[in-house]
């Protein structure tokens, strides 16, 4: 089996969830894995990968020697279609190329529906009901839809550490809240602004002192970061030690609070409690399985994809700071009790509802 899925990165870590249905439907098959770097840092030592490869002309090499009887082109891009061109494969699930003018095309009749939702905003941000795990499911044609959960687990050091890092982070306090503060510059404003993140802090601080609160985040957030904290007493992680690292400062947390971003399916991941917030994406193509809630920017125009956007008031402006708190603490209830905690107060009929999923 080969699995084609280059990027971005928080879509191959929910990518995982499909490799238990290509188990259950492929028994006893051995899965090469092929992605963009950095992402196979994410998915080395895998106990349901074989091999991981990346695009650069040495793996290439590598993948030109292998043949397939079956190949998974998750990525709707020409890129991950050429990775196909390199190797021999039989048949074809996902997403290939016209071989003329280079239009994505689905490869087969199951793919339609998820090919559709790229083509028509109206059915991608309104119609479809579907979680992206679903959609994935059926246009591979992986067999019934299980609802099962990403596999990205932790390796029995990164276990440990994560474990000590908790303890260490904990000191006195109940639980760990983990803000994660950034996102990928695809849609640079999926992330709340400095102001937010310090304001949100100091209600933390104020209505949850129990709770300790650690700033997350990769390398591009390492500066913002030292901002957000700047006379909070929160902590900063270890921003600059690789995507495997901040795996592990995610597996420390009880709550991680985030957008939609790599962050948030690395907490869906560890089977976190998250708060995640939507604005420019569309909140129900993610599964929360049951252990969070989503918070929807109350701006008019959400949800756009929009890489770009010139308006004076941000979508992220616009995300209420009181269903924020309502959700992290039912959170921190649900993540420290192992229960289901409900919301502290229903939403008004004019507010966009925190929903659960």
């Amino acid at each position: 089996m080969l699995i084609v899925h280059l990027g971005a990165l928080g879509a191959v870590v929910r990518s995982t969830a499909n490799l238990r249905a290509i188990k259950r439907k492929y028994p006893g098959s051995m899965i090469t894995w092929v992605t963009d770097a950095p992402a196979h840092h994410l998915l080395t030592n895998h106990p349901a990968i074989d091999r991981v490869l990346t695009t650069n002309e040495n793996d290439m090499l590598q993948l030109s020697a292998l043949e397939f009887e079956i190949a998974f082109v998750v990525d709707k891009s020409l890129k991950a279609v050429g990775v196909i061109k390199r190797t021999t494969v039989d048949q074809i699930y996902g997403f290939k190329s016209h071989p003329v003018n280079g239009a994505i095309i689905p490869a087969t009749t199951a793919a339609e529906e998820l090919w559709s939702l790229g083509l028509d905003n109206n059915k991608k941000f309104f119609e479809n009901k579907k979680p992206e795990t679903q959609l994935m499911i059926e246009a591979l044609e992986l067999g019934e839809f299980r609802r099962d959960e990403y596999w990205l687990p932790l390796t029995a050091g990164e276990e440990k550490k994560s474990q000590e890092r908790k303890a260490k982070w904990l000191g006195s306090y109940q639980g760990i809240i983990g803000l994660n503060t950034g996102c990928s510059s695809v849609i640079a404003y999926k992330k709340l602004s400095v102001e937010m993140h310090r304001e949100l802090i100091l209600k933390l601080r104020a209505k949850m002192p129990h709770m300790q609160i650690v700033l997350l985040g990769g390398p591009e957030d390492t500066e913002r970061n030292q901002r957000i904290s700047y006379g909070l007493d929160v902590i900063n992680s270890d921003t600059e030690s690789g995507l495997r690292d901040g795996l592990v400062s995610i597996a420390a947390c009880d709550v991680v609070v985030t957008g939609d971003s790599l962050g948030m399916h690395m907490a869906i991941s560890q089977s976190k409690q998250v708060v995640a917030w939507f604005g420019p994406t569309c909140a129900q193509e993610i599964d929360l399985y049951d252990r969070g809630f989503k918070v929807l920017s109350q701006s008019p125009c959400s949800p756009c994809w929009k890489r770009t956007c010139e308006k004076s008031i941000m979508c992220y402006d616009q995300v209420s700071l009181k269903e924020l708190m309502d959700a992290i603490k039912s959170c921190c209830t649900n993540g420290l009790s192992g229960g289901l905690a409900p919301l502290d107060s229903a939403p008004q009929k004019n507010e966009r509802a925190v929903a659960t999923t």
